[in-house]
């Protein structure tokens, strides 16, 4: 059995979305707390990284929805070190219910540890794989889910501008991996409200869109005051999910510092359960569509 450890959350009011559900960005920073107190747990604190010169970034997220979690809501996140490689590393995370230990979420983070100057990965050093893992046991460094080929946006793209703020900056000196899907959710209600989709239109049908997996690749960092491009399209239209893609670029050297590949199901809002979306939603969102 590998190293677990499990830090408990309410969910609180402002983490909630207008539908009275934790947005996916907070369930990210759940995931960041657990791993961040996970490694003090073992002797590897902030201070602890300080002196080693180093830091850990994460590189890849994987996280799949299966029961929104609410205001007040009490929720464990359990995680383990997943595997080890000589640069990274793979932590788990599943969200829990208390008393009844139901799932009801579970992510992936592929972490680079890096060099605190130059920004460079750093060899994981053996004590720290040590620490990890129970006397004993090793961890074996398993293959790794290729994020999907979506580099360029196609001619059905919908594209937003933004500039880095400082609240977007957390103390690593670069947009937080939680502001990203931020980021993206919000490029998406605005492609859906240009194609007259807005949400209080969909609030008026008793129905919302909610996130039920998201596939994030974190390639460079967003910096304060860097201009930024978001585009964003739909493919995999389904009766009641759509998968919606992102890419993120920094204008001033067109590189790409992010992409998504999200799963979106509409529900009714009363029952919480899939619905299928209206006709005139997959007509009007059309012009948004990948074309296969």
């Amino acid at each position: 059995m590998p190293l677990t450890f499990t830090r408990r959350f309410r969910v609180r009011y402002y983490e909630c979305d207008a539908h009275r559900i934790l947005t996916n960005a907070n369930y990210l920073r759940y995931m960041q707390e657990a791993a961040f107190d996970a490694s003090a747990d073992v002797g590897y604190d902030e201070d602890e990284y300080l002196k080693l010169g180093s830091f850990w970034l994460i590189r890849e997220t994987e996280i799949s929805f299966f029961k929104p979690l609410r205001s007040n809501d009490l929720v464990d996140v359990v995680t383990w070190v997943d595997d080890f490689r000589r640069v990274r590393s793979r932590r788990i995370y599943e969200f829990r219910l208390p008393p009844t230990n139901e799932l009801v979420g579970k992510a992936v983070t592929d972490w680079a540890y890096l060099d605190r100057k130059t920004g460079r990965p750093k060899e994981i050093p053996d004590e720290m794989v040590s620490a990890f893992v129970r006397s004993g046991e090793e961890i074996l460094s398993k293959p790794r889910t290729r994020f999907p080929r979506n580099n360029n946006p196609p001619k059905e793209a919908y594209f937003v501008h933004r500039k880095v703020e400082w609240r977007d900056i957390d103390s690593a000196q670069h947009v937080n991996n939680a502001v990203y899907l931020a980021y993206f959710e919000d490029c998406g209600i605005q492609a859906a409200k240009e194609y007259g989709w807005e949400m209080k239109r969909l609030q008026n049908l008793g129905v919302g869109i909610v996130g039920r997996k998201h596939h994030i690749l974190y390639r460079q960092p967003a910096l304060l005051e860097d201009e930024l491009e978001i585009a964003t399209w739909l493919s995999d239209f389904k009766k009641s999910t759509v998968t919606r893609n992102y890419v993120l670029k920094r204008l001033s050297d067109n590189e790409i510092l992010g992409q998504s590949t999200s799963l979106y199901a509409l529900i009714d809002l009363n029952s919480g359960k899939p619905t299928n979306f209206p006709a005139t939603f997959r007509k009007d969102l059309n012009a948004n569509t990948k074309c296969d």
